[in-house]
């Protein structure tokens, strides 16, 4: 096989992952570097998948495929009637990881609860300032606003208590950046002098054991034989770096890897023709948008926001990036799947001449200049970056705005999004957790844009008020009420072209069982087998 076939390692790791797949273990083609393995500083999800869905685990669950919340690293919880106060009972006898430098003294306890929430709560925590990247979820979803205290009960029970009710709190639980870590580890590295490596050689609970990280090339785990849920069925769990979508697709057909993840779905009926494959597919909680940074002029007028929504020819790119049928066009942050979406929202119509009109009485007939950021490669909402960069360059200048276009590797775009460096950015986002909440708050709120998440870094008063209103509302069918509200005002001051909300695809090999595709667009590898 051509060298030409693995850009990222060559011909020695063609020659590594063969090995690997011929001893039975699992070689997954990944798309995209993890940005570190600390994943309560990062977003993206190829980094919960090398993290949160392999090494660390939280209180609560979402059982495979689903948004169903079950135990985890807590047995069982109690919710108070006033929705104040959240008591878990903590499983007992949960084994840390062990690495060269650390081997545990102790199992999982309650002091491991409060140092993985207080270091993101309290500027005083001595892990507070050490995070490079700050805590982008804890600082969007405004935890240390909502969170009382934290109280250990004794070894085995916590109890959080709210300053007000937060009716998606539980669900939160779940999410990547609540993972629980070894207090006793993060004492050893801080007093060894040594806090880095907490991200670079990380510890948990999971089912798998961080081995080491060869960048954009591969991260290697072992699985955790004393795994408090069983030991997984495979011995390694190979990450192969691989993000162009061709080369996945031929190290899958080849058989150097066993899964790849995110098939361009222009090539979905080809997967499915060939003997040797199985194609995995779901209508997934993911969106794929644009990000039109208000910060910066001309963007932060209104009208020029919609002129750029109108001069998308929306139809026209849904067809280029995912055939028929794959996805489906995106009016609001969410698919139309979850509750509280908006089925009045009409989406913006192709319409030229009503954007060079806005254009004009933004004072800009002459049109402007910008940049349009992307990555190289592709993944479940983008599947082809350079073609959908191009498209949008063509139909901008066709009402005059001209643009250039700018690739940055995935670490790199994320990083400098954050910073407000673009002017639009092609971004996607997967549900966390099942609530509208999860699309609305980290994206699109006031804390996320002074945190640099929201990548529009627009902060509407009355669209924040709304949204933290529906937070604490108990009632679903009121807070769906709350959420067309503010979606509205979403649609109107357009800080996105909200592109569409694609399905997801995972092509195999046949013979691997037990891989389910979330929702969620996370990857857990614990309970697949090979043959």
């Amino acid at each position: 096989m051509s060298a030409l076939l693995f850009p990222r390692g060559g011909l020695l790791l063609a020659a590594l992952l063969a090995a690997q797949a011929q001893a039975a273990n699992l070689v997954v083609c990944s798309e995209a570097s993890p940005e570190g393995f600390d994943i309560v500083q990062y977003t993206a999800a190829t980094t919960a998948d090398a993290t949160a869905e392999t090494l660390f685990e939280r209180l609560v669950a979402f059982a495979p495929g689903s948004t169903d919340i079950v135990p985890a690293l807590a047995q069982s919880w109690e919710i108070s009637n006033d929705g104040l106060s959240y008591t878990f009972t903590l499983r007992q006898g949960v084994k840390f990881h062990a690495n060269q430098d650390f081997t545990p003294s102790r199992a999982f306890n309650a002091d491991d609860v409060l140092w993985s929430f207080q270091r993101q709560l309290d500027p005083a925590h001595p892990w507070h300032k050490l995070s490079l990247r700050g805590f982008p979820y804890a600082e969007a979803m405004g935890l240390a606003q909502l969170i009382e205290r934290i109280e250990k009960l004794d070894e085995h029970r916590v109890r959080f208590v709210l300053k007000h009710p937060e009716a998606p709190f539980l669900a939160n639980l779940a999410m990547g950046f609540a993972s629980i870590y070894s207090a006793e580890y993060a004492e050893h590295l801080l007093a060894s002098g040594k806090p880095e490596r907490l991200n670079n050689a990380p510890i948990g609970t999971g089912p798998f054991v961080f081995e080491r990280y060869a960048k954009d090339a591969q991260v290697r785990f072992r699985g955790n034989p004393d795994y408090w849920d069983g030991a997984p069925a495979i011995e390694r769990l190979v990450l192969a770096i691989t993000p162009e979508p061709n080369v996945r697709q031929q190290r899958l057909k080849a058989g150097d890897c066993q899964i790849a993840l995110y098939p361009r779905p222009v090539d979905i009926p080809a997967l499915k023709a060939d003997p040797q494959l199985k194609v995995l597919e779901l209508d997934s909680l993911l969106t794929a948008y644009i990000g039109i940074n208000t910060r910066h002029r001309p963007l932060d007028d209104v009208r020029v926001r919609q002129a750029i929504n109108l001069a998308f020819d929306k139809a026209a790119y849904i067809h280029a990036q995912f055939g028929e049928g794959n996805a489906t066009p995106a009016v609001a942050p969410y698919p139309a799947t979850l509750w509280g979406h908006d089925e009045t929202l009409q989406d913006w119509p192709h319409d030229r001449e009503r954007a060079r009109q806005l254009l004009a009485e933004a004072g800009h007939a002459n049109g402007f200049s910008l940049s349009i950021w992307t990555r190289p490669g592709g993944g479940p909402t983008n599947p082809n970056p350079g073609i959908g960069a191009q498209m949008l360059q063509a139909d901008l200048a066709a009402i005059g705005i001209r643009s250039d276009i700018r690739v940055f590797e995935w670490g790199e775009l994320i990083k400098r999004a954050k910073n407000g460096e673009h002017d639009l950015v092609f971004m996607g986002w997967a549900g966390d957790n099942g609530d509208p909440d999860n699309f609305l708050t980290p994206n699109l709120s006031c804390a996320a844009a002074e945190s640099g998440e929201n990548q529009a870094g627009w902060c509407d008063k009355a669209f924040d008020r709304l949204i933290a209103q529906a937070r604490r509302e108990p009632e679903q069918e009121k807070r769906a009420a709350l959420y067309r509200q503010a979606l509205a005002i979403f649609h109107e001051q357009a800080p996105w072209v909200a592109l569409a909300h694609p399905k997801q695809f995972a092509a195999l090999r046949k013979g691997v069982e037990g891989f389910v595709l979330s929702p969620m667009g996370s990857n857990n590898f614990a309970r697949v087998k090979v043959p």
